[in-house]
């Protein structure tokens, strides 16, 4: 398992991989955000553990771009404590949260939850030569992976959760986007046009429901 640690303080980065490559982890370092979000969009990684307060790009900056490539999991690691600060890196997508000080062995304990979460939560769906692999988070089309964002794969992913159930378009923007946000319908529609040409011949197993919004649907002839 890859972690990439990003902290502008050497010492910390340096405290935290002694600690886990203990436990068998591979660390890779990053200085700032930009450095950790160039690593990313070229090289595989299992976890990041990302710091707020650093130059060039701070960690929420960091957090926002990473999402729009990877959906990988995330540890918060900061001197600020404030509520207001926990709830805006949980807002980003990240799965913990740590204030400094920490203790390392409870940090390497709260990074094995993460993975046990994720695993336990990991599945994979085939349906013919679309295969959707959660472990992987990936999505292959006839062994060829497709390029979804982070929102089209959790589309893809919610529609075959529920397979030959017609969602409306509200339902989809509430468990793919969160109640809070202010989008319109325009929004399910403009995802799902550009899913569909993703998804190649596979396209028509995303139905549309008139006057409500989408369905998933596969039957053993498609094969």
């Amino acid at each position: 398992m890859k972690i990439l640690v990003c902290d502008d303080e050497q010492l910390i980065r340096e405290v935290i991989k002694e600690y886990l490559v203990l436990e068998g982890y591979e660390v890779i370092e990053a200085e700032d955000g930009q450095k950790a979000l160039n690593y990313v969009k070229e090289n595989q990684v299992d976890l990041i553990i990302m710091d707020i307060m650093m130059p060039k790009m701070d960690g929420y900056q960091a957090v926002k771009e990473i999402k729009t490539i990877k959906d990988v999991p995330l540890l918060m690691l900061s001197a600020r404590a404030e509520e207001f600060d926990k709830l805006l890196g949980f807002e980003l997508g990240i799965d913990d949260y740590v204030t400094k000080p920490f203790s390392p062995k409870e940090l390497v304990a709260r990074i094995k939850a993460i993975t046990k979460r994720k695993e336990k939560s990991a599945i994979t769906f085939t349906f013919g030569g679309l295969v959707l692999d959660d472990s992987a988070h990936e999505v292959t089309i006839d062994g060829e992976k497709a390029n979804l964002t982070p929102k089209e794969y959790e589309l893809l992913k919610y529609l075959i959760e529920n397979k030959n159930i017609a969602l409306s378009r509200e339902q989809l923007l509430t468990n793919i986007w969160g109640y809070d946000f202010y989008g319109d319908d325009r929004t399910v529609d403009t995802h799902v046009k550009t899913l569909r040409n993703n998804l190649g011949k596979y396209r028509d197993y995303i139905t549309t429901i008139r006057k409500v919004g989408y369905k998933f649907e596969y039957k053993e002839k498609n094969e």
